[in-house]
């Protein structure tokens, strides 16, 4: 068992030790001159011999405060040093968590932008579901969808998740797609999702109306976007997540209409964290990146739900 005098006693007599004067050593901690020497008398007390010879205003080391005082400050210093490794490892690494779908059709092709910008990070990017736990999860920071009520985290809105039927070319022309009552009677990928009866009802179909059709129950949109290019059938997904497919052609909307009642896209991390130098730098990254966004639309998808 080690016996360790009070570590806050330690710390004061390390720096009236290397200063030899109690208000230099105040100063430096941010305490009163006599706090530093209520610590000191108290170290005194717990070793039972004296570290410093008072006279005149003036302190100096007595042999015993001399023969510790080096020792001391070398152990201080192995102490910083070891917690300077940990924080100078952590910082050289940013780890990110996200959903399927945001990390492969949003993420993915910027983030070698922000690789570039910042070449002294490694940056880790996770998939999955559920919500990460900051207390309990090696993660800097996480994109989530949802609400945005989070308690203990700071939030900053990206975008809402609004969504229109999407298909491939072939599908539209096979089908001759032209209007929405169609789509109640072709292949749809996870007919069930909530996001159809909103856009079914912002199109005016009532629900009584509704033809449910067997269709392929998909876990992400990220797999129902690359169903709905393979012909299999008509996706709600969300034009932001499908960009690049839709310049190319490889996926068409045949409606103008889209929804965007329910969930938005933040960026989240813990409150304690927030001046954390890589953290600042991807969120003001991923925030340029979203305001580039915005401008191509749609507007109503980047303004913050009340």
């Amino acid at each position: 068992m080690r016996h360790i005098p009070p570590l806050q006693a330690v710390r004061v007599f390390e720096a009236a030790a290397r200063h030899e004067n109690f208000t230099a050593a105040a100063a430096e901690l941010g305490m009163t001159q006599a706090a530093v020497s209520y610590q000191i008398r108290l170290l005194e007390e717990r070793l039972g011999i004296p570290l410093f010879l008072r006279a005149k205003r003036r302190v100096t080391l007595t042999d015993a405060g001399r023969k510790a005082a080096p020792l001391v400050a070398g152990a201080f210093d192995g102490l910083s040093d070891a917690f300077a490794g940990i924080v100078d490892a952590d910082e050289g690494v940013l780890k990110i968590s996200t959903t399927q779908t945001f990390a492969t059709n949003w993420m993915a092709p910027r983030l070698g932008l922000f690789q570039i910008e910042r070449p002294e990070l490694a940056v880790r990017l996770h998939t999955a579901s559920a919500l990460v736990d900051f207390a309990r999860d090696d993660v800097d920071v996480a994109i989530r969808s949802g609400l945005g009520s989070w308690p203990g985290l700071r939030r900053h809105f990206l975008f809402r998740l609004h969504v229109t039927p999407m298909c491939s070319p072939e599908f539209l022309e096979r089908y001759d797609l032209r209007a929405p009552e169609q789509l109640l009677g072709l292949p749809r990928l996870s007919p069930e999702d909530a996001w159809w009866k909103l856009w079914f009802a912002a199109a005016g179909l009532a629900p009584g109306a509704r033809v449910e059709r067997p269709g392929i129950r998909l876990d992400s949109q990220a797999a129902e976007g690359h169903a709905a290019m393979a012909g299999h059938g008509v996706g709600m997904l969300s034009p932001l997540m499908w960009q690049p497919e839709l310049l190319a052609g490889r996926l068409v909307r045949p409606f103008a209409l889209h929804v965007h009642e329910g969930p938005s896209y933040w960026l989240v991390y813990p409150e304690h964290r927030r001046a954390a130098p890589k953290i600042r730098a991807f969120r003001d990254w991923l925030l340029t990146q979203v305001a580039a966004q915005s401008a191509t639309g749609p507007a109503d998808a980047f303004i913050e739900p009340p």
